[in-house]
């Protein structure tokens, strides 16, 4: 419980750690701060340069805490693979210090290529996630958590060794098409409905068999 403080307590700090970078760049900063972006890496949304500088960091910060009180209190927490607990306890500071680096960078005039950075390491964390998924054990807070699922441990084990397989084969095909620059909206739709509803449905059709 100490180590898991002393996590929480360095995760958070780094998760606001790049607001000393916007404070040091505060007055070559615009006014409105670019902080969305098409598939081709042009702003399509701003934010006020206080909130970005400030908003954005304590809002990643607060979902951090949040994250750990989820995973901490979960009834079923002895079960979490401790691979998977640590990927995704550090991927909210991780994605602060890329993003806000990202924001600063396009605020300030300079190619940011967040067209590419961000779907490439996307790729790379579904990799991750889907080479653990099969070794999850049945818990409250991480997995594919389905009423069926969670009433059968073979249920749990058959859809989570289909869902790795998927989030895999998910994370290199955004690595592709990140590096080929050929992301669209109808190819990312396709990919997000396939790693949430091929699960469900392969989920509820083996309950219907009684596994």
């Amino acid at each position: 419980m100490k180590h898991e403080k002393k996590r929480l307590i360095l995760t958070t700090v780094i998760c606001l750690l790049p607001i000393m970078a916007g404070l040091v760049l505060y007055s070559r900063l615009p006014e409105r701060v670019p902080t969305h972006f098409d598939f081709s890496g042009t702003p399509d949304g701003w934010s006020s340069r206080p909130f970005a500088v400030f908003g954005l960091p304590c809002l990643l910060a607060a979902l951090n805490v949040f994250l750990y009180a989820c995973l901490n209190r979960d009834p079923k927490r002895a079960n979490m693979s401790g691979a998977l607990k640590t990927v995704s306890q550090w991927s909210l500071p991780v994605l602060s210090v890329l993003c806000y680096g990202l924001t600063l960078t396009a605020a300030l005039g300079y190619p940011s290529r967040i067209e590419i950075v961000v779907p490439l390491l996307t790729g790379i964390l579904l990799l991750v996630i889907g080479n653990y998924l099969p070794k999850t054990k049945q818990s409250y807070t991480m997995g594919i958590r389905l009423p069926w699922t969670l009433q059968s441990e073979e249920n749990w084990n058959r859809t989570h060794r289909l869902s790795g397989f998927l989030w895999v084969a998910a994370g290199a095909a955004f690595i592709l098409l990140s590096l080929l620059r050929l992301w669209n909206i109808w190819l990312l739709g396709a990919l997000l409905l396939a790693l949430i509803f091929v699960p469900i449905g392969y989920s509820y059709f083996l309950h219907k068999k009684g596994i």
